[in-house]
């Protein structure tokens, strides 16, 4: 139904930081929970954080906590995911997805995938 376009990917080094962003144009957008994925060489896919139709709800995962934070702007079609503290272990290619129901919780099924953005941390 819907098709997200994730940007803000880069190289950066241990310790700093990185602001993902992902879009989907159209009248759906608010209606969608959205999520970010990640993915490393070699390893299974992620989950990271997550986000309620409404914004005024949040889920992350343990290794994040503390350092990541997911927002929306239904108004601008828009999910963001802002990253500090950055560690080697973040590398990844990280995607942007969305669902309509189910409670954000359940990391099984996301559905709506973008094609994802590669973030890369040295240390």
């Amino acid at each position: 139904q819907v098709q997200p376009v994730e940007s803000g990917g880069g190289s950066v080094q241990a310790g700093d930081s990185l602001r993902l962003s992902c879009t989907t144009s159209g009248r759906t957008f608010s209606s969608y929970a959205w999520a970010w994925f990640r993915q490393a060489p070699g390893k299974e896919r992620e989950f990271v954080a997550a986000i309620t139709w409404s914004g005024l709800t949040t889920h992350y995962a343990d290794s994040v906590k503390g350092r990541f934070t997911i927002s929306r702007d239904n108004a601008k079609d828009t999910v963001n995911l802002e990253m500090n503290s950055l560690k080697a272990e973040d590398t990844a290619v990280y995607y942007c997805v969305g669902k309509i129901g189910g409670p954000i919780t359940n990391t099984h099924d996301w559905n709506q995938w973008g094609q994802g953005t590669q973030v890369t941390v040295s240390s």
